[in-house]
């Protein structure tokens, strides 16, 4: 069922399942954080789409811009409202956009493997100075790191919805979001990966041996890490017996 709209931008779908009631909720959640996300309400409409509202009122009108800017970021098109916030099924253009900001991350920031290693080394710095147990320093840095790139989050989100949709341009504008996001999520895991690493060897506190077959990103995360690792006093050379020296 299409929305009557000048640019034809947003479409009803059949009545929401539960599982994209529980991903809307998701999303909502993470921009609303873990106090107010307890408090999302997400029901489907008669005629297709979602309403969300929240039971507290504090930061209702801030907190309904943010779930519609992500609402859209994921393909939706949502309309804000003062006491709830509408989705109204894919959206062309919302859909368009996701494809754009994935492309954008591929070329941009997930690209940046050196930006990786820059983070990860100072995050491990700081939380081995403030005394985080090395065993726990990798998986936290990963966290961070996870955090700071946001579309593993994202990505996240959406596990267990099945995007589908009777129209031929939306079932074309979600093939090619889905193999973007397939490069983006291989991406991250790189990513991670990475930062893994480093934190692994910031916490052992060993600079890590240094490899011809490792590339240019594994040289400047060596030399990074190097300074970060503090220096540790070499064996004394063993004393010089006078009668071995006759």
């Amino acid at each position: 069922m299409t929305i009557g709209s000048p640019d034809s931008s947003r479409f009803l779908e059949d009545p929401v399942s539960r599982g994209q009631e529980q991903v809307v909720r998701r999303i909502c959640a993470r921009v609303a954080g873990p106090l107010t996300g307890r408090d999302i309400n997400v029901a489907g409409l008669p005629l297709g789409g979602v309403e969300i509202w929240l039971d507290n009122p504090r930061h209702r009108w801030r907190l309904y811009h943010g779930m519609a800017r992500e609402l859209r970021l994921a393909g939706w098109h949502t309309e804000p409202g003062p006491d709830r916030l509408l989705l109204l099924g894919w959206s062309p253009v919302c859909l368009s956009h996701r494809a754009r900001m994935l492309g954008a991350a591929l070329s941009g920031r997930l690209a940046d493997f050196d930006r990786t290693s820059f983070a990860a080394v100072m995050i491990a710095t700081r939380l081995r100075h403030e005394g985080l147990p090395a065993a726990r320093l990798p998986a936290e840095v990963v966290s961070r790191c996870r955090d700071a790139l946001r579309w593993p989050a994202r990505l996240a989100d959406l596990d267990g919805l099945e995007r589908r949709s009777t129209l031929e341009p939306i079932r074309l504008r979600l093939a090619q979001v889905a193999g973007l996001e397939s490069k983006v999520s291989r991406r991250c895991a790189e990513h991670l990966a990475l930062a893994s690493r480093v934190a692994r060897t910031v916490a052992g506190g060993v600079p890590p041996a240094r490899s011809r077959a490792s590339g240019p990103r594994a040289g400047l995360t060596e030399r990074m890490v190097c300074v970060s690792v503090p220096n540790r006093a070499s064996a004394a050379p063993a004393a010089l017996d006078p009668g071995a020296a006759r």
